[in-house]
């Protein structure tokens, strides 16, 4: 490709600044236009109360050797690996993830463990063949018993929406390769040999925030004579055709110009910001939707809580969903202090009452349900609060989205310089390893000018996550 092309990336999160970052190295003229006034999308990290916090949990591995190659050639030695703990909260009890026999059967009541079996065996006896729904997907691995007890709460809190309309694609890319078998044989024997990636033991992690990555990758950019221009939200894309024409303008009316446009933005706001786009699309578009996210961070006077990274919390009598504790990532992160930042998940549409609550209220609420699950002592206090509102972040996998996804995916492909990618870009629940991967093959694509189907990425046949973290010859 040829160097005096200019490329403009919207959105400077994982996809959109690893594809300026891999088009820069080559000499390409890279300005990349970011709404908020950091990098790092979903996965950066920010101080608060004197430490260093993320948006939630992100953990970085991938069974993709070009993926560990840019994350070590960006972040170098600075991270290390964590030991990963995470546990299911259901019913006052914690479940190890990945289950571990002597804690099920601690936890479960024999009945109960019958109850599991035997369901389970009746499934493998009845079977589906139209596995459609997330609830018929998951029931079909599992048995009935395990679906109810282990992922119907949880996935309802995050989705808004029952888990019979919920599709099946995103069992089939979450825990595809998963089953009770393989579930039983890792608590019996472990994983060594059979590690599925939600079974990962370790993640690497940099050792200041995991948005370490992209602030290195910013730097990088702007020493290689790129720009990124922060706090500029582009509303209207003018096309021509089969082309975006050289200009967009942003809500100030400010017009920049290049040759190819890299979008991670929402793919509906994408449409939605088209001057000309075929009608009949621009309707089935709206059938496409996102769920918003909320966190919302206390610091406890404590600097010894609960020892996981992140727990699921499935008890339906609160609204959060995931709760991280960052005082057990990386020391580094904490600034040698001696209190705890927790960070409580909570999701919403923009119609729903908890997305228009107030601070106050959603700290009020989130101290209440820590102290009703007990996961922090009676006598521990809230010293620091902070919200933070993430709009747009998890495209909602509705029972046959694809029939509405599909038509826009075909339209957009027929635009010769205009790429959609990244989870908001392409309207896929990708991790940042598919992310990263999108902005690495976009680049690929963008020089070669051979097509790379970026689409295929994060598909239940191409997922990059079945085997175990491959850091060899990485120093810790």
């Amino acid at each position: 490709m040829s160097s005096n092309k200019k490329v403009i990336v919207i959105g400077a999160g994982p996809a959109g600044l690893t594809a300026a970052y891999e088009l820069a190295k080559k000499g390409t003229k890279v300005t990349v236009i970011e709404s908020t006034g950091s990098v790092g999308g979903m996965a950066k990290s920010f101080e608060l109360f004197g430490q260093i916090v993320d948006c939630g949990p992100h953990r970085f591995f991938s069974s993709d050797k070009i993926v560990n190659d840019l994350f070590h050639e960006v972040v170098q030695d600075d991270y290390t690996l964590v030991n990963r703990l995470t546990r299911i909260y259901y019913k006052n009890k914690f479940f190890d993830y990945p289950l571990k026999l002597g804690n099920v059967l601690k936890n479960l009541s024999p009945i109960e463990i019958f109850q599991i079996l035997w369901s389970y065996a009746i499934q493998r006896i009845i079977g589906k063949k139209n596995l459609e729904t997330f609830e018929d997907w998951v029931t079909d691995k599992f048995g009935k018993k395990l679906f109810q007890m282990f992922f119907k709460t949880y996935s309802e809190k995050l989705w808004g929406i029952t888990c019979d309309k919920i599709d099946s694609d995103w069992a089939a890319q979450r825990i595809k390769k998963l089953s009770l078998y393989e579930a039983v044989k890792a608590a019996i024997f472990g994983n060594k040999g059979n590690k599925h990636k939600t079974l990962v033991d370790q993640f690497a992690y940099p050792k200041n925030g995991t948005g370490e990555v992209y602030e290195k990758m910013a730097t990088a950019i702007l020493k290689m004579g790129g720009e990124i221009l922060f706090n500029k939200r582009i509303s209207e894309i003018e096309v021509d055709n089969d082309k975006v024409v050289h200009s967009m303008t942003d809500d100030s009316g400010i017009k920049y110009t290049a040759d190819i446009v890299i979008s991670t933005m929402p793919l509906t706001l994408l449409l939605k910001g088209m001057t000309v786009i075929d009608q009949n699309i621009l309707e089935i578009s709206k059938k496409l939707y996102f769920r918003n996210t909320t966190l919302v961070y206390l610091e406890i006077d404590s600097d010894k809580l609960f020892p996981d990274n992140w727990i699921y919390i499935h008890s339906p009598e609160v609204k959060h969903g995931r709760i991280t504790n960052f005082r057990n990532w990386c020391t580094s992160i904490n600034k040698e202090k001696n209190t705890t930042i927790l960070c409580l998940e909570f999701w919403s549409f923009d119609h729903e009452e908890l997305w228009g609550y107030s601070d106050e209220k959603l700290i009020e609420m989130a101290e209440r349900e820590i102290r009703t699950l007990k996961l922090i002592e009676t006598s521990s206090n809230v010293l620091n609060s902070a919200v933070v509102r993430i709009p747009k972040c998890y495209p909602v996998y509705e029972t046959g989205y694809m029939e509405n996804l599909q038509p826009v995916i075909d339209y957009l492909k027929e635009f010769k310089n205009l790429y959609p990618i990244g989870r908001y870009g392409s309207f896929k629940y990708n991790n940042q390893d598919h992310s990263i991967l999108m902005g690495i093959l976009i680049a690929k694509q963008i020089e070669s000018g051979k097509d790379q189907n970026l689409w295929s990425i994060n598909t239940d046949s191409d997922y990059q996550e079945q085997t175990e973290i491959n850091l060899t010859g990485y120093n810790t």
